[in-house]
Parts: structure tokens; C-alpha cells; sequence
């Protein structure tokens, strides 16, 4: 059996730290490098409800898109929820590590499962990374649908391949236009509109647009938006993650179990609509 230490080494080759946006917290948050792994668990969300998986699993490591911590604490009390989420890792000898930006402009990346999940064709990445020569790696990506959808069928296609949620999808345009390229970006993507426009897209699916940009946005163009659940646009890249964990494991001889959490930890618990206004 592999040492934890030697499955995060694997991991941060996938997804070097280094690669990560400078406000990021990626990285093992805690776990004994020495300690043996069997079971691994992959999620989006450090919260409780994924230690407790975690623990009644028997999983020694989980591996999730979001931070813990982002920002700097004084206290893993288990009297706070994240320090509860702290106690409970540690009791369990169970390791935490994130995978953040750094898997967001990997190359498979977080966009690259988004799209996988959609059927469609990754041409590039959406804002490429200047450092990556093959120009595979960067934020989002632009797409192609394998044939020509309305606007309104492609946003049907997103809430039937992505995971429910509350929320479902928002679509903002003409749900009658024409769609063959589209934008992806896994979690807040409308700080990208920019991009978006320069490549000229026919749509763009993310998740967490305000009303300003996407006012905006449609204001500018004719750009079709599909406005997912963040949780949603990101929980296929823990089906990904998960398979390149099972191929580095297959090639090791380490026999790993790894599991991907069905679990649907969106904050958002119900929707309720009067109907759309016209």
C-alpha cells in the first residue's frame, strides 16, 4: 500500500500547487505523510457531511475542488464547523488535500470534465496559459456541440447531463438562436466575459452570474448565457480526478479504492418560481 506522501506526490503532479492562483489555498490541509492509504474519496466541498462519508468508508485520504481554509484562522475549535470538519479528519486518521485553481487550468481540467459531461469537443482552453508552450492548459474552455442545438435545447441538454440541483439551469437570450461554439467554465466564470467575447462564441456555460455582468453581457451581443449550480459545473471533475487517481494507481500496483461522493452538497436546498415574467 501506498504512504500518503507518495499518493500527494501524484497528485501534485497532476496538479502542480505552484499552478495555483496566488489568493489559493491548495495543498494537503492535514494528514501523516507516513500513514498508508487504501481509500481515497473525492468531493467537492471539504464539509462535514464528506468527513463523515469519509470515515464511514474507511478512507484515509479526500481530495476536494474546494479549500477548507481559504482565508487565515485563528482556531480549529470543533466548537466552529470547519474545526469539527479538523477533529473529525484527525480522530479518523484521515488526510485532506485540495486540488483549487491549480485543477481549474490543468490540462485535463476542471472545464475539460465540464465539457466531457456535455458531449462536447474541447478545441482550447478559453484564456490559455502563457507558460504551457502546447497551449492545452488555462481557465475555461471553447467547445463545439456535435451538431447544432437552439439555444433553449442546449440548456435542456445541460440540466439533463449535469447533476440536479435547486437551482437547475438559468438561460438568458434567445432561447430560439442557433448554438455551435460555446464557452465553458467550471464555477464563477462571468469575470470572463471578456474572453468570451473576444472568441466569438455562440454561448456560455458557467455558473454564479450576477445580474450586472450578465446584464450586460446580453446587452453587448447577441451571446447566449446557460447559468448553472456552481457545485454542478464542478462535480465532474471529481469523476475525472478519480479516474486519473485509478490509472496512476493501476500503473503502481497499489490497489487503491477510490470512490466519488454522490453526495450533493450545493448550498441551496429548493426553488421556488410564480412562473417566468413573459
Amino acid at each position: 500500500m501506498p504512504r500518503l506522501s507518495e499518493v500527494i506526490a501524484e497528485l501534485d503532479a497532476l496538479w502542480p500547487p505552484e499552478r495555483a492562483e496566488g489568493w489559493d489555498a491548495v495543498g494537503t490541509v492535514c494528514g501523516d505523510p507516513d500513514a498508508e492509504v487504501t481509500r481515497v474519496l473525492f468531493a467537492v466541498d471539504p464539509v462535514q457531511g464528506i468527513a463523515d462519508e469519509a470515515r464511514e468508508l474507511g478512507a484515509q485520504l479526500i481530495v476536494t475542488h474546494h479549500p477548507l481554509y481559504l482565508r487565515g484562522t485563528t482556531t480549529v475549535a470543533a466548537g466552529t464547523f470547519k474545526g469539527r470538519v479538523v477533529h473529525t479528519l484527525i480522530k479518523h486518521d484521515i488526510a485532506l488535500h485540495v486540488a483549487h485553481t491549480n485543477a481549474d487550468s490543468a490540462d485535463p481540467g476542471v472545464s475539460d470534465a465540464l465539457a466531457g459531461a456535455l458531449d462536447l469537443r474541447v478545441e482550447r482552453p478559453l484564456v490559455p496559459d502563457p507558460t504551457d508552450p502546447a497551449g492545452r492548459r488555462g481557465l475555461g474552455r471553447i467547445c463545439t456541440l456535435d451538431h447544432p442545438q437552439t439555444l433553449g435545447e442546449f440548456a435542456a441538454r445541460a440540466a439533463a447531463r449535469l447533476p440536479a440541483t435547486a437551482q437547475g439551469i438559468r438561460l438568458a437570450g434567445d432561447p430560439e438562436a442557433l448554438v455551435r461554439t460555446v464557452a465553458v467554465s467550471g464555477g464563477s466564470g462571468d469575470g470572463l466575459f471578456d474572453a468570451v467575447r473576444a472568441a466569438g462564441v455562440d454561448a456560455f456555460l458557467t455558473a454564479d452570474l450576477r445580474h450586472h455582468p450578465a446584464s450586460e453581457a446580453v446587452q453587448h451581443s447577441l451571446l447566449g448565457l446557460v447559468d448553472a449550480a456552481h457545485w454542478a459545473t464542478e462535480w465532474p471533475w471529481c469523476e475525472q480526478a478519480a479516474a486519473q487517481l485509478d490509472a496512476i494507481s493501476d500503473r503502481h500496483g497499489w490497489d487503491l479504492r477510490v470512490h466519488v461522493s454522490k453526495q450533493v452538497t450545493d448550498p441551496w436546498t429548493t426553488h421556488h418560481s410564480s412562473g417566468a415574467p413573459n
